[in-house]
């Protein structure tokens, strides 16, 4: 089994990938919340953002994180 560690980056042959432009469902909640995900319970934030993925999957993403990787489309 090979094993990756952070920051100890392998040299392998690495070819650059861009993320697809899927469009998904959110909305910016404001208050705390919990939502259950396919990895258990996880909080969010007041001013967090659910998220319903491509297969109706649920998910707290930070504003921070959100402001940087998505723009809202009408």
């Amino acid at each position: 089994m090979l094993i990756f560690k952070q920051n100890e980056f392998p040299k392998l042959n690495y070819k650059k990938a861009v993320k697809k432009p899927i469009a998904i469902k959110c909305s910016q909640i404001d208050m705390p919340f919990e939502v259950e995900t396919m990895e258990g319970v996880m909080k969010g934030k007041k001013g967090d953002w659910l998220m319903i993925g491509i297969n109706n999957e649920m998910y707290p993403c930070d504003n921070s994180i959100f402001k940087k990787t998505y723009n809202l489309i009408k």
